[in-house]
């Protein structure tokens, strides 16, 4: 029988949208007031799912506290009340947008995951505005 459970987080970060190799003015063009060389914040909501077979012996698919440690150390002890542009080295080269912050959840997870899981990160930004990403 396979299923989804699903683990909430959350964490407060700022971040720059900007290309290092572009001029303000572009920058401001493309990303707006996202791009403000003084940073803004938000107050991000994680889900991450996890789908697989249940165990016959435990009954569980996973261990939730397991998936909460890992959220825990991978993504809120790394991320919550950072600057992402300047404090987190998965960021030094990639630009902290809410595709590539949930891109880099995935993969943090998928090293910490068994292969058998199939992962899914949902990141919500804002209410309005969310990605998922699936590793595909």
């Amino acid at each position: 029988m396979s299923l989804t459970v699903y683990r909430k987080a959350h964490f407060n970060a700022a971040h720059r949208l900007y290309r290092p190799d572009w001029s303000d003015e572009k920058n401001y063009e493309v990303f707006g007031k996202c791009s403000n060389p003084n940073f803004h914040g938000h107050n991000y909501n994680l889900e991450v799912g996890l789908t697989g077979e249940v165990d016959p012996e435990t009954g569980y698919l996973i261990d939730l506290k397991i998936l909460k440690d890992y959220i825990k150390e991978e993504v809120e002890e790394r991320f919550d009340h950072k600057n992402l542009s300047l404090e987190v080295d998965d960021f030094a080269n990639l630009n902290p947008t809410v595709e590539n912050i949930a891109i880099v959840i995935y993969n943090r997870l998928r090293n910490r995951l068994d292969p058998k899981y199939k992962i899914t990160v949902k990141l919500y930004e804002t209410d309005r505005n969310y990605v998922i990403y699936t590793g595909n």
